[in-house]
């Protein structure tokens, strides 16, 4: 099975959430277009663009769902 590649392009970051398994998950508003691979492109892959604005949105999404998992650790594992 062949490796689709995308264009992501972050528009708006809506919300963010962490579940007791690991994962956080985004709500964002996204341009999403495929992607061909340039011919000297080694290693295809998608790729996420975004603002400033919106990296720093996702800077702080990121350090508080980090925060919430860190809370529901135990002392020991702090």
């Amino acid at each position: 099975m062949a490796m689709k590649t995308h264009q992501i392009e972050v528009q708006k970051f809506k919300s963010a959430s962490n579940s007791s398994h690991g994962s956080v998950s985004f709500r964002v508003d996204a341009l999403v277009s495929p992607r061909r691979p340039d011919e000297d492109d080694v290693d295809p892959a998608s790729v996420l663009t975004m603002s400033e604005a919106n990296a720093r949105v996702l800077m702080a999404l990121l350090k508080t769902q980090l925060a919430a998992f860190d809370g529901r650790k135990a002392r020991s594992q702090r």
